[in-house]
């Protein structure tokens, strides 16, 4: 294993513990054994500890869900939709309820203290460029600058909130019923 593959395998294994866990209830030393990586590595590629690791999952789930979802989005906003909250209920379903979001799991956990800082920063820049890209596709299909980036943070927070739901609720229906409101409000938007 090249150590790009076993930076690539830590930092992948943060972001499915976090989705799973939360960021608290997840340990340097779990992430490495989940990983398959030995403990030393993670300290060698992540001098800054758990912070540091879990703002880079962060960023690699946010840039993993952007790459879908730009070549969703190509096609227009309602694909894009379609395909992002499709992947929330493959997430949901195929961990039994058990994994959701980890940007949202690092946002919502405890009061931001220096140490979280980087974390909620990269979760904030996440949210943002998810926003950015379904408001470019709206603007891009004929709906108003205004319009377009409201819409665009209905689809993300929406998103966000069905996913806790179903988590809870160990159902889809959130989902279900946010994916056709969300929908008809963006064919109706985008024409």
């Amino acid at each position: 294993m090249t150590e790009a593959d076993a930076r690539r395998r830590l930092v992948a294994g943060a972001a499915d513990m976090i989705r799973r866990r939360g960021l608290n209830a997840t340990s340097i030393r779990e992430v490495a054994k989940h990983a398959a990586t030995p403990l030393g590595s993670t300290y060698h590629y992540f001098p800054g500890g758990k912070q540091q690791l879990a703002a880079e999952a962060v960023r690699f789930a946010g840039e993993t869900v952007g790459r879908m979802l730009a070549g969703q989005l190509a096609a227009g906003p309602v694909d894009g939709l379609r395909a992002f909250l499709a992947l929330w209920r493959e997430v949901l379903v195929g961990s039994e309820f058990r994994a959701g979001c980890p940007v949202l799991a690092v946002s919502v956990e405890e009061a931001p203290d220096e140490d979280r800082l980087a974390v909620l920063t990269a979760a904030a820049a996440v949210f943002d460029g998810w926003e950015t890209q379904l408001a470019d596709s709206l603007r891009d299909h004929g709906v108003a600058d205004g319009e377009a980036e409201e819409l665009a943070t209905l689809v993300v927070a929406a998103a966000e909130g069905a996913v806790a739901l179903c988590r809870a609720q160990r159902s889809t229906v959130p989902l279900d019923r946010v994916a056709a409101r969300l929908e008809s409000l963006l064919t109706a938007a985008a024409g």
